[in-house]
């Protein structure tokens, strides 16, 4: 079969060799052939089809590392992965408009639907609850927003659902992140991902993983809210919406928070394939 120059598989794919070379080098899209000697990259005819796969995705925003991902698996699950990203990216979009109109309001002196000057509406209904004492394995990274779903999948869910892990049920029992920070494009964070376990079982599991901390927290409450959609992972703009509903209650209500904000993904057998039900919540005093 012909091969193609990098040029021309350019010109055929819309991809430019700047594109292509960053692709080979993250293994996207690798080259039927490199010349030994220039370096110089030869492409199959049958190669365009993965490149306009690559180049849609990358279209509508979907991480190179995700990519990868996606391209890896069958038709039907990147079918379903891309459908999952896509459902996240509008969750994100929406937050991002009620985080941008709650900044217009504050900055033109709006009022809010209590009629208080610059108070945002409430978008969640707040609830607290009691949590227990519970043993818990953790992994703290930092990672930009890009990076948070395949990380967390590479990092700590895959080895831990790999491992057929007893575990706790319910809300005591879901994995959850705890955002230290700020995670976007700019800043990465940290995050911290735990994995709660059965107490008379932990040194015997924390074993199995000794790159993972094992902890025990103390019994507390918290203010928690359910996210509208069930969705894999939300965006940092959706966490921080939730936060500011959580911040506003907590001076409402004269309590203090003792952490970050968490996400926690509780297995809900109805969604299917929409992914766990979450649920952001904050730790209180």
């Amino acid at each position: 079969m012909g091969l193609m120059s990098i040029g021309e598989f350019g010109q055929a794919s819309r991809l430019s060799p700047k594109a292509l070379r960053l692709y080979d080098e993250l293994g996207l899209l690798v080259p039927a052939r490199v010349d030994p000697e220039s370096g110089y990259r030869w492409y199959e005819l049958g190669q365009l089809e993965r490149a306009r796969k690559v180049a849609l995705l990358r279209r509508i925003g979907v991480p190179l590392a995700r990519i990868r991902e996606i391209l890896g698996r069958t038709p039907e699950a990147a079918a379903q992965e891309i459908a999952g990203y896509w459902s996240e990216a509008e969750a994100e979009h929406a937050a991002r408009r009620e985080l941008a109109g709650t900044l217009v309001n504050e900055l033109t002196g709006k009022t809010g639907a209590s009629g208080v000057m610059g108070e945002r509406p409430k978008m969640y209904e707040i609830e607290v609850r009691d949590m227990p004492e519970r043993r818990e394995l953790s992994l703290i990274r930092r990672m930009h927003q890009d990076e948070l779903v395949t990380k967390s999948r590479e990092l700590f869910i895959r080895p831990l659902l790999g491992a057929d892990l007893p575990r706790l049920e319910g809300v005591v029992g879901a994995p959850f992140m705890i955002f230290h920070g700020e995670v976007s494009g700019d800043s990465d964070g940290p995050i911290e991902w735990c994995m709660p376990v059965p107490a008379d079982q932990a040194e015997e599991i924390a074993a199995r993983f000794p790159d993972l901390t094992l902890r025990t927290e103390p019994a507390h409450q918290e203010a928690f809210v359910r996210r509208r959609t069930p969705s894999a992972l939300a965006g940092g703009s959706e966490a921080e919406l939730a936060f500011q509903e959580l911040r506003a209650w907590a001076a409402e209500n004269r309590r203090e928070a003792s952490g970050g904000i968490r996400m926690l993904l509780v297995r809900n057998p109805a969604n299917g394939a929409a992914g766990p039900d979450t649920q952001f919540t904050v730790p209180l005093r």
